[in-house]
């Protein structure tokens, strides 16, 4: 990497963006993590500071109106966003920042830093799999999967916006690539 980038990573939920960020995070301890905050309820196994930072909806928004998020959007009914001041302090003393974002925080994210953002998106090898994938995680009613599947499709439809996309087949090519981008820029 020539100089400090922040990688985004999408992808529709049950993708493999965050196992995919995992196992580089593991490989890569160099790459600085972004961890977001947002407002759902914490899933089994999340540990605050480090899966995310979970807020109030009224702390959140606090957030919003005091600059505190670098980008922030609305997702599955909740807010997600990007504190401001980690990514700014990474990039000041050269190390490059990975994150996961959807596909409307990445937008606004490119449109923020320009050249210093590439991204990224994750693509399952097909709808059967993703479906597979969202029901295996065991973390959703059915009515929730639903609600990913028809905000996926939606996402889906915009990978074109991206720099990079990346098919998660398998995992150790998915991961093989993924670095490939990242020590390539």
């Amino acid at each position: 990497m020539s100089s400090p980038k922040v990688f985004v990573l999408s992808s529709v939920a049950g993708g493999g963006k965050s196992t995919l960020i995992q196992l580089i995070r593991q490989k890569h301890p160099e790459i600085a993590f972004s961890i977001s905050c947002t407002t759902r309820e914490r899933r089994q196994g999340e540990t605050e500071g480090l899966s995310y930072y979970f807020l109030s909806k009224e702390e959140f928004e606090e957030g919003i109106k005091s600059g505190r998020f670098l980008e922030w959007a609305r997702v599955h009914d909740h807010y997600y966003g990007t504190p401001f001041k980690f990514v700014e302090d990474c990039l000041s003393s050269g190390k490059s920042v990975i994150m996961d974002l959807d596909v409307q925080g990445a937008a606004s994210l490119r449109q923020k830093l320009g050249e210093k953002a590439v991204s990224i998106f994750i693509l399952p090898p097909n709808e059967k799999e993703w479906e597979n994938r969202l029901r295996g995680r065991g973390t959703d009613s059915e009515e929730e999967i639903q609600k990913r599947i028809r905000n996926g499709k939606a996402e889906l439809a915009r990978k074109e916006e991206f720099d990079f996309i990346l098919v998660n087949d398998t995992l150790e090519k998915a991961l093989s690539k993924l670095e490939s981008i990242l020590f390539q820029i």
